[in-house]
């Protein structure tokens, strides 16, 4: 009995140890893959409710101006009357690069979209959450080609300098 026992404890222990191998990696990108494409696709389908069934309860969504940092009522609140005009938003990847824990139950991804706004990147963490990934956090950034950057701070310039000082004041 008691060799049973151990022998059931050391096989429980490699088991747990072993990581997962390339095939289990890439059934999980695809997975992924596959939210993430559905997720673009519903929003610029203005499907409200698949859009943000693909995000946790808790999930943050973080868009392009520097005020833009929502919890997922607060996001849904925002984007509400874009889907219900039924033109929300058209994000295409275009490349796309995933990575993962080593127990494969949260990813973390970057990807090159395009956009209205032209090249945007968009990057974010998600969870598997029973047997489906979620998105928990999204950032989306707008991209800035390196000879135009004393073009954009120019234009963000009186808005970002003034948002700036207001939210000095208001750090401890």
């Amino acid at each position: 009995m008691q060799k049973t026992l151990l022998l059931a404890a050391t096989v429980c222990l490699f088991t747990s140890c072993i990581k997962p191998g390339k095939e289990a990696i890439e059934e999980e990108k695809q997975e992924i893959n596959i939210t993430l494409d559905e997720w673009h696709q519903a929003a610029a389908e203005a499907n409200y409710n698949d859009y943000f069934d693909d995000l946790t309860d808790d999930a943050i969504y973080i868009g392009t101006d520097a005020t833009e940092n929502w919890d997922k009522k607060e996001f849904e609140a925002f984007a509400k009357p874009y889907f219900d005009k039924g033109q929300a938003w058209n994000f295409k990847s275009l490349q796309r690069n995933i990575y993962f824990n080593e127990d494969l139950t949260i990813a973390w991804f970057d990807e090159l979209l395009d956009t209205q706004m032209k090249i945007c990147r968009g990057s974010g963490v998600m969870i598997k959450k029973d047997g489906e990934w979620k998105i928990k956090h999204y950032v989306l950034s707008m991209t800035v080609p390196n000879e135009k950057i004393d073009d954009v701070i120019k234009a963000k310039n009186d808005i970002e300098t003034k948002l700036a000082g207001e939210l000095k004041k208001q750090t401890p």
